[in-house]
């Protein structure tokens, strides 16, 4: 917790402007900005999946897949497609159907997502791959959004994108999951009423992928010139490629070009994404590439068009495909611009949740107090489900996305659980569909630091613990430490894959580090990167009230 003066606090408060107050943030373990007129691939080493973008005037804006995750659809803000900060999220609180708002949706939900503007309106478009296509938007990108509106039902819709026409009509093309639709590798295309919140007409197949580009999936619609062009990866995340189909009316016949694979590069698949371009003219592309435990990470390509045919990349053969680029010149957007990257660190000294958390299902108001004045968050310690296996059963964890290949993650936290109640835990955990942490429990012999891993969580296995320390004192700082060495996992085990480990250690007084338990290997979770953060539980039959957890901060460090 910071110590602070209140009255000089309130006097600079209300002497500097807000635009002096408010300052950007810089990561202290990935920049992707070189300082020098350059940047290097990827731009975020952070899980955006399924990005997408647009530009509006001077200004550009990313959202992409959350999956189970709230708030949902995080929107990003930069000026040069490089530096990149979080301004928002589209779905602040919940997604239908809620009843079951205390159990994650593991993978569900929001999946690859669209932002456009359109007369002076943002739209969010995505599909949920459960119930169909879902929309929301807002007068400015940091809200308020509108409640999402189911535009098109039906199970197996994904990889929603809207389209305004010259002539007044609305379009919307997408694609589906074969593992709710019974079919894949297809694009298909429908029409929407004027408001774009319903499809008035079936969706039609305009492209088929299954001989020459299976899995075609992630279809973004644009028009340039005489040409409709869908954006489209196919081949698979780990070793797919872009394929570009374009044709003079919007319903076809299509013809294709592969324009973007791996090539000589360490860019596996590189997959869906967005094409912008920049107020100077100049056309860039953002796509996503899949690393396994840290998710998938957001690269921008050069892009430039050759015989009304984009070429993404760098065409070192001459045919029209290009291969990724690891180091680049910056974007020329007619300005310079200072390095910022998205909120990564938290001090706890506001009144909302900082835009870089969430939580791990819909949002209960009762989970958590975000106490500014006292710089702090509490989160209180909320019953798990009846049926709880391990932390895989639980909404209440609170996380971030991983932020580089390697970096240290480290929280001070004030543990008061209840006197007449056992069994309440709080700690530092690394989520995904293996996890790990540090757990801090209220016992029969007192407080207990355990430090714990659980491999295939999402099958319910039970956690092992790894090493324990008997507490006297109530506070302390916990630690995970990520490393990478660029070593591959095993084929078995996804080979594209990085092998990501954890070691775990703690603190009383936040200057010597013991550590505690075993290296851990770092998974993925379902369709998302692993995550890193803080939670409080008890037990289910604890009903009427509990203890909490004070965090004092949350820091990513080298």
């Amino acid at each position: 917790m910071k110590t602070r003066n209140a009255l000089l606090g309130l006097g600079l408060l209300l002497a500097l402007p807000l635009a002096a107050q408010e300052k950007n943030y810089v990561s202290e373990v990935w920049v992707a900005d070189q300082g020098n007129g350059k940047y290097k691939n990827p731009i975020l080493y952070a899980d955006y999946s399924d990005p997408d973008a647009c530009r509006v005037g001077d200004d550009f804006y990313m959202t992409s897949s959350s999956f189970n995750c709230l708030p949902g659809l995080q929107i990003l803000h930069s000026k040069d497609l490089v530096n990149w900060s979080i301004i928002g999220a589209a779905v602040p609180y919940s997604l239908s159907p809620v009843e079951t708002p205390e159990r994650p949706e593991h993978g569900n939900r929001v999946w690859a997502p669209a932002i456009r503007h359109h007369n002076g309106e943002f739209y969010i478009f995505w599909g949920d791959p459960d119930q169909g296509a879902f929309m929301v938007k807002a007068k400015a990108p940091k809200g308020p959004w509108t409640e999402p509106v189911l535009v098109k039902p039906g199970k197996g819709i994904i990889d929603t994108c809207p389209f305004w026409d010259e002539d007044g009509k609305v379009y919307m093309v997408h694609a589906y999951a074969g593992s709710r639709a019974g079919l894949k590798s297809i694009i298909s295309i429908c029409e929407l009423n004027a408001d774009a919140t319903k499809a008035i007409t079936q969706s039609r197949v305009i492209f088929d992928g299954h001989e020459a580009h299976q899995t075609c999936e992630g279809p973004k619609l644009y028009k340039r010139g005489e040409y409709y062009y869908i954006f489209h990866p196919a081949g698979g995340v780990p070793t797919g490629w872009q394929v570009v189909l374009r044709s003079k009316n919007i319903y076809g016949p299509y013809e294709w070009k592969k324009v973007l694979a791996q090539g000589d590069s360490p860019v596996n698949g590189p997959h869906q994404g967005a094409w912008v371009d920049t107020p100077t003219g100049e056309d860039w592309f953002l796509h996503f590439q899949d690393v396994g435990a840290y998710g998938r990470l957001v690269h921008l390509q050069p892009m430039k068009w050759v015989n009304d045919w984009p070429v993404i990349g760098i065409d070192k053969d001459g045919d029209g495909c290009g291969d990724p680029v690891l180091v680049y010149k910056k974007p020329d957007v007619g300005k310079t611009y200072p390095i910022c990257t998205p909120q990564e660190s938290d001090e706890f000294d506001g009144y909302t949740l900082s835009p870089q958390w969430q939580w791990h299902a819909n949002i209960n108001e009762k989970w958590a107090y975000y106490a500014g004045d006292q710089s702090i968050i509490r989160l209180y310690s909320y019953p798990v489900v009846k049926e709880y296996k391990n932390l895989w059963d639980v909404a209440n964890l609170l996380l971030q996305k991983t932020p580089a290949d390697k970096f240290t993650a480290t929280m001070k936290l004030t543990f008061k659980p209840t006197e007449k109640y056992k069994g309440e835990r709080t700690g530092l955990v690394v989520m995904g569909t293996n996890y790990a942490g540090l757990i801090l429990e209220n016992t029969d012999k007192g407080l207990v630091l355990s430090q714990v891993s659980c491999l295939r969580a999402e099958k319910g296995t039970p956690e092992t613990v790894n090493g324990t320390v008997d507490l006297k004192d109530n506070t302390i700082y916990l630690r995970a430490k990520f490393t990478s060495d660029g070593k591959k996992i095993s084929k078995s085990e996804g080979g594209h894959d990085l092998l990501v480990l954890c070691n775990f250690s703690y603190s009383l007084d936040g200057k010597k580090y013991r550590p505690l338990g075993k290296p851990f290997q770092v998974k993925e979770g379902k369709w998302i990167g692993a995550k890193v953060g803080m939670f409080c539980t008890r037990p289910s039959i604890v009903t009427n009230d509990g203890g909490w957890t004070d965090v004092d901060w949350f820091r990513i460090t080298k």
